[in-house]
Parts: structure tokens; C-alpha cells; sequence
């Protein structure tokens, strides 16, 4: 574990929730819904402040978290605390990995195709206290290296007045999943190990899976955004592969050219370098996935959006800018969300959750 956590990238300022702070660690799930409590309800309240909205403003509530799904859901936790209205349509959303946040986006952005004038409020989170591993197998070790507190809400409307108010619009949503196939389904798996102690094992598969979700969302954004001449040189080099020269690289179009800002998987670092190597992207590219690392750790399905912030606390974020958000998750599955900016966004640096660290960065991040 001590090996893993100083390649790992992260920084001393990650948080881990109280009962994990025992030698050995305590955990119950009474202290996991108490952590639930302790992330939920702030971002809520925070969210419903910033918004100008009242708890019976919201339509739909989305509520993900993989490791902890309790009876009642964290859907009525949040109902029941906030008094959200008798009709409010609600979906907890569970073991989908950090994925989950752009599934739930992709879930509210669908509800609102449907459902006029509607808000839609997603709530994004780990709870990690009941997800603690306390045996010796290795490949479940990693697990409790990686992940730390955090959480994210997210607001979508579709009201008249709401563009006014917004900061993007979601222009495309696209899912992957290899669950399919025996190997993949098992690169990432839940299970007890020889002494009846429950852990997640991860396996090299993990890899080769996650190598062959983000090539589908390459083709299925490529061929909804690229322009035309990027399209051949990638439809070419795979006929290329196919049929002539099975040693031939296949070509990675430019995506730079329509995409501005980059949201990565916050798997490590060197899942990190190896995505933005596999992109061709630039540490300018990478810094936002980086940074979000050492800063907070692997927060799960939440961490794009931590990396969004970043950007903005940047000021990168232009008029007419568009953000690829890439979640990887259990399954497995990869889930893509474009992101235009419909207004300019300045002053994020003093608020939100890179207030009074922003300008340590990315030497911190690069440095690690």
C-alpha cells in the first residue's frame, strides 16, 4: 500500500472519512450513512444557495454512489432532509464505478427531453467508509489507496429562464460497455477473499477493457464532431489494419480541433499520462486530471467535475468552448459527455472547491 500511494500522485490534503482514520479502521454502516450526511448535505444546501432555488423547485433528483446502497435509498435521505415535493421523480443510482456521474447527467438530460420545464438536480459521490478492505490480497489493496471524500452537484434545467442563469448545455452523450465479454466483467470485481473479507479486485484486463471503451467513444465523438478530412485519415488507417497491415498504428485523429478542455479519468497518474499519451494531448490537456489527483485523490464519479472546476478556477473556460468529460467506471463502462459553454465564466477562482489552492497549481500536480 505504501508503494502504491507514493506513485500514486495524490497529495497530503486528500480527505478520508473519520472512521477510516483508526489503526485499524472502524468501519460500520451507521458512520457510512453519517459520511453520506456529511458530503450530501452540504453540496445540496450549497447548490440550492448558489441556484436561488427552493427544495420545491426540483423535478428530479439523481443520487449515485457505488459502494453504499442503503434502504431507504440516499434518494429519500436527500428528500427527506431537503422536503422535496411528494411528486419529485427520484433515482438512486449504484455500483456503476466512476462512471457514474455522466451516466447520471446522460439519465437527467434524457428525463428532460421528456419532462417540460423541469429542474433536474444530479448529486454525485463515494462513500468509502463500508468499502474498506482489511485483508491481505494485493489486488485488493489498491482500492483502499485510491479513493477519497468528495462530492459534486450538479444543476439541469430546461426552463425558459434557465439559459439566462447557465453555464453549458449538453450537446452530446454517448455510453460504452464491454460487460459482454467474461473478461472484462471480472477485470473489476467485488467479491471475499479465501479468508470471507469483502474487497474490489482489480486485474490487467482492467486495462485492455478500458483501452477498447475509450476507442468506441473515440469513433462514436469522431464521427458526430470531426470534420470531414479527420474522418477518412481514421477510416483509412483501420482498413489499413484490418485488411493490409495488421502492425499499422491506427490514426488518432487531432481532437483538439473541435474539443477545448479535457475532463480525464482520475485513475492514477500513469492512467493519467497513458490516456493523454493515447489522445495525444499535452500537459496543458492532462493538468486539469493531474492536479484534481494530488489536490482530492480519485473521488470517484465526482472528479470530473472537481477537474471542471479547476478549469474555471483557471478562468480557461471561453464563450463558445466545448469540454469532453470522459468517466470510466465498474462494469466495465465509459460514459462521454460534450459540454458547450453558452457564457463566459470568470471569478470561479475565489470560490468552489479550489479557493485558497488554485494558484499552487500545476506545479504541485507536476511535481508529485
Amino acid at each position: 500500500m505504501s508503494k502504491i500511494l507514493n506513485s500514486s500522485g495524490q497529495g497530503p490534503e486528500t480527505y478520508l472519512p473519520p472512521p477510516l482514520h483508526y489503526i485499524p479502521p472502524k468501519p460500520a454502516h451507521y458512520d457510512a450513512i453519517e459520511e453520506a450526511k456529511m458530503v450530501i448535505f452540504p453540496m445540496m444546501e450549497d447548490l440550492l444557495l448558489k441556484s436561488n432555488l427552493s427544495s420545491l423547485d426540483i423535478d428530479i433528483l439523481i443520487v449515485n454512489c457505488s459502494g453504499l446502497c442503503p434502504s431507504p435509498s440516499l434518494t429519500s435521505l436527500v428528500v427527506n432532509k431537503f422536503k422535496l415535493r411528494p411528486n419529485v421523480k427520484s433515482f438512486n443510482i449504484s455500483g456503476m464505478g466512476c462512471s457514474a456521474s455522466m451516466i447520471a447527467l446522460g439519465l437527467a438530460h434524457n428525463l428532460l427531453l421528456v419532462h417540460q420545464e423541469s429542474n433536474a438536480v444530479v448529486l454525485s459521490t463515494e462513500i468509502l467508509t463500508t468499502g474498506w478492505y482489511s485483508g491481505n490480497e494485493r489486488p485488493k489493496l489498491v482500492i483502499n489507496c485510491l479513493f477519497r471524500m468528495g462530492g459534486a452537484a450538479i444543476l439541469l434545467s430546461n426552463r425558459k429562464l434557465a439559459r439566462k442563469k447557465s453555464k453549458y448545455q449538453v450537446i452530446w452523450t454517448s455510453r460504452a460497455q464491454q460487460a459482454i465479454n467474461d473478461w472484462a466483467y471480472k477485470s473489476a470485481f467485488r467479491e471475499e477473499d479465501s479468508n470471507g473479507l469483502t474487497g474490489v479486485t482489480l486485474n490487467k484486463d482492467i486495462l485492455e477493457a478500458a483501452s477498447d471503451m475509450i476507442r468506441a467513444q473515440l469513433i462514436a465523438l469522431g464521427s458526430f464532431m470531426l470534420p470531414t478530412w479527420e474522418k477518412l485519415k481514421f477510416v483509412t488507417s483501420i482498413a489499413k489494419k484490418k485488411y493490409w497491415k495488421k502492425s499499422a498504428e491506427i490514426y488518432v485523429p487531432n481532437f483538439k480541433t473541435i474539443i477545448q478542455h479535457f475532463c480525464l479519468p482520475v485513475s492514477g497518474k500513469p492512467v493519467i499520462r497513458e490516456i493523454g499519451k493515447g489522445l495525444r494531448l499535452g500537459d496543458r490537456e492532462t493538468e486539469a486530471a493531474l492536479a484534481t489527483l494530488h489536490r482530492f485523490g480519485n473521488q470517484s464519479s465526482s472528479s470530473l467535475l472537481y477537474e471542471l472546476a479547476y478549469i474555471e478556477a483557471k478562468e480557461r473556460v471561453k464563450k463558445g468552448d466545448r469540454v469532453w468529460m470522459l468517466g470510466m467506471g465498474s462494469g466495465p463502462k465509459c460514459t462521454s459527455i460534450v459540454l458547450e459553454c453558452i457564457k463566459p465564466i470568470i471569478g470561479e477562482s475565489k470560490k468552489g472547491p479550489w479557493a485558497g489552492s488554485i494558484y499552487k497549481y500545476p506545479a504541485l500536480a507536476f511535481n508529485s
